[in-house]
């Protein structure tokens, strides 16, 4: 494999599957089995869960809701899909720690940067639930503090379409993919990766970003083993 640890992102609106809310069952497996894949070719995985198909804090405060409620009751959505990953991932015998940066006494433990990296080099997925702990800083920023912290050689975005484009290939067919890009160039080009705090952390710790495919199976295995199925922004140094 390229890589022997990553931070894996993945979105709340992962896990909802073709619902279009809550937690499919289905969509967990996928992304266990994904993990699984990961595991099985000695790769330490970090992953860290949205919490947006059950409440996104930012849509609870053009409700009604004070931000800083409902950027904490977000994170107790993390938490919920967390456990549900983690619940799938013991099904199939993968030893898995979750922690949280909102601890719960009998179902997470306290996010530690030493106790994760333990974690990790004994072999289990390290699930990092709670987002940063704090509002105003989303579980994209959340990644790219997790990464930064246990010295992960690649972030990885989940996505549901093949990397980063200069428009939405959704809404345009015209779309152009980057397989390539700096730092730099993503944020001169305002290129929607990752929020900015996300983005400048990672840049700042020379973590490369690595946007692709997660709905396809295997394809998390294609990345780790080096193929270009996506796209990975990297620092200026590193272009080739």
């Amino acid at each position: 494999m390229k890589y022997s640890r990553i931070l894996l992102k993945l979105s709340g609106e992962s896990l909802q599957g073709e619902d279009g809310s809550g937690i499919n069952y289905d969509a967990v497996h996928h992304f266990a089995m994904e993990i699984k894949s990961a595991v099985e070719c000695n790769v330490q995985v970090g992953v860290v869960m949205g919490g947006g198909n059950i409440f996104r804090g930012v849509k609870g405060a053009d409700n009604g809701f004070l931000r800083t409620q409902g950027d904490y009751m977000g994170m107790l959505a993390t938490i919920i899909n967390s456990m549900a990953l983690q619940a799938v991932l013991e099904e199939y015998y993968i030893p898995v720690k979750l922690i949280s940066a909102l601890p719960i006494e009998g179902i997470c433990e306290k996010t530690y940067f030493k106790s994760a990296v333990q974690y990790l080099a004994e072999g289990y997925v390290v699930i990092f639930a709670g987002g940063t702990g704090n509002p105003f800083f989303t579980t994209d920023s959340a990644a790219a503090l997790r990464a930064a912290e246990i010295n992960a050689e690649l972030l990885l975005k989940g996505t549901r379409v093949d990397g980063v484009y200069n428009t939405d290939p959704e809404k345009d067919p015209n779309a152009v993919k980057y397989n390539l890009l700096s730092f730099d160039d993503a944020l001169e080009e305002k290129l929607a990766i990752m929020d900015l705090t996300a983005f400048t952390l990672a840049q700042e710790n020379q973590i490369p970003i690595y946007v692709y495919n997660a709905n396809e199976a295997g394809n998390l295995e294609k990345v780790l083993s080096g193929e270009n199925i996506g796209t990975l922004i990297t620092l200026n140094e590193n272009l080739s």
